[in-house]
């Protein structure tokens, strides 16, 4: 059979880096895992084609190669969903879907002729097990979780790895912490599953072994889920693994707990990670514990943000506002802790309850669900009817997105970062062609931004100070700057 697998358009947000994957000439900042790996996991005679929407557009002769149409998409993809599965139904072709946006809500997508959904491990073989005896079924799901210990290393022939800034694998699945608002836990449950340490060696050899020596992110929704053999197998083996290559430096989300595990933080960088992203959510305790976050609850966060900086890994945070006890006090509070933390990418967003969750359930009990979700929480919307005036809780969020990514608070953020950071260099790279794409890059912020940018002047006013104070980690600020650029860019598209 021929099989198309289509990864659907993300909308510019903060997370999809849009902006800032064009510096380095690149289409997409991350590829989809997802399908790479269900790839793997097709019958070997199937001829396989992927379409990344956010690499290439999806053709009309595409679809009329295709015997059978797999797709995969979060929630915030829900727009492009909807056109791939009218273009797929035009052409009366099969269609299968999974993935978080399916699973969360396989009743609103009615035209899908098979829903293979939750752990693919499991349902995809029973799916392919139906469709070659000529028996498949509407919907395939499970309540069972999946041994990723037998998971296949994804398909990488069918990624055209150019277009990608960073690549993406997996090492976990689970959390141990319940924050109402989050769907992981739904998804994959409490319990965090690994993979065995050999089976990442292999991927990671796999990518090197292609040529790549850009990022990795390991798309964990908490990679120290499981610090007992996370600091007993696979770190170690990556610090291994790492000894003579050049390139590839890590990051990965992460819980704030980290901050107290100094042999964890070591490890880390010495693996090659440089940064973590952590649901900080709000510096507001009372705002904690509405919302069921307990391990971030009486903690000095800022201390501990400076603490996990002072040990080499950059972290990046998320945001939210529109917990039931914000007061417009809460917006001013939270722009005065960004500020002071020194997180440069500091990623806030509007309250949100996704199908599947406590807050979901308690929001739909008490009549203060509507519309459906976008996924989007940076689009000034929201699914929850908020305690706060609604006109009041939007005026606010755009006030605070605003300011934080105004050129002279966002630089000095940038500074403050960077007086507080230090790195082991161990994964420097030495690649020739990969530093002549970091230099290209500068010199294309240097017009962009240095030349035509609103904020040129606190931009020369970094890179002089850098160079002077911190020039280790010159590169560095040049990369803060074009996400910033990219931060602007989404900032402006929501005033």
């Amino acid at each position: 059979m021929n099989a198309l697998l289509i990864y659907p358009k993300i909308p510019n947000t903060f997370w999809s880096f849009s902006y800032a994957v064009k510096f380095l000439k690149r289409k997409s900042a991350f590829p989809p895992l997802g399908l790479i790996t269900i790839a793997k996991m097709l019958p070997k005679d199937w001829s396989l084609k992927l379409v990344d929407m956010n690499v290439k557009p999806l053709k009309k002769k595409d679809i009329l190669w295709a015997d059978i149409v797999f797709i995969s998409a979060m929630t915030i993809q829900r727009e492009s969903v909807l056109s791939v599965i009218k273009m797929c139904r035009n052409f009366k072709k099969k269609t299968v879907a999974g993935g978080p946006l399916f699973t969360s809500e396989p009743f609103n997508f009615v035209d899908i002729d098979h829903l293979v959904l939750n752990e693919a491990e499991i349902t995809l073989p029973q799916f392919l097990e139906d469709l070659k005896n000529g028996k498949e079924k509407k919907i395939y799901s499970t309540k069972e979780f999946a041994d990723i210990r037998q998971t296949p290393a994804p398909l990488l022939d069918i990624l055209d790895l150019k277009k990608y800034a960073s690549m993406s694998i997996q090492y976990s699945r689970g959390c141990p912490f319940n924050c109402d608002f989050c769907n992981v836990t739904a998804l994959f449950g409490h319990n965090p599953r690994v993979k065995k340490a050999e089976q990442i060696i292999n991927e990671l050899d796999n990518l090197y072994n292609s040529g790549w020596r850009r990022s990795v992110f390991f798309v964990d929704d908490n990679f120290i889920g499981n610090k007992k053999i996370l600091k007993t197998e696979l770190l170690p083996a990556l610090v291994k693994w790492r000894e003579g290559k050049d390139g590839m430096p890590f990051f990965t989300e992460v819980s704030i707990n980290i901050a107290d595990d100094e042999e964890l933080m070591k490890l880390m960088v010495m693996a090659g990670f440089d940064t973590v992203f952590i649901g900080i959510e709000t510096p507001d305790d009372e705002s904690l514990a509405e919302c069921s976050k307990h391990q971030n609850i009486k903690r000095n966060l800022i201390e501990d943000i400076k603490k996990i900086h002072s040990f080499g890994l950059q972290v990046q945070a998320g945001f939210i506002v529109g917990f039931d006890s914000d007061t417009e006090k809460s917006f001013e509070k939270l722009y005065e802790f960004i500020q002071e933390s020194g997180i440069v990418t500091a990623m806030v967003g509007l309250l949100q309850a996704p199908y599947g969750t406590r807050l979901y359930e308690k929001m739909k009990s008490l009549g203060r669900i509507k519309d459906n979700l976008t996924g989007d929480n940076t689009d000034c919307t929201t699914n929850i009817i908020s305690i706060m005036d609604s006109e009041t809780l939007i005026k606010k969020y755009k006030k605070i997105v605003s300011e934080l990514y105004s050129p002279k608070n966002y630089y000095k953020r940038v500074k403050t970062f960077l007086k507080d950071y230090k790195s082991i260099k161990s994964n420097e790279p030495k690649n020739f062609k990969f530093q002549i794409e970091q230099i290209r890059a500068f010199f294309r912020s240097i017009v962009k931004i240095g030349i035509l940018g609103k904020e040129r002047f606190h931009y020369f006013r970094l890179l002089t100070w850098t160079f002077f104070h911190r020039p280790r980690y010159f590169s560095l600020a040049v990369s803060l700057a074009i996400y910033g650029y990219h931060f602007r860019k989404i900032a402006e598209i929501n005033k």
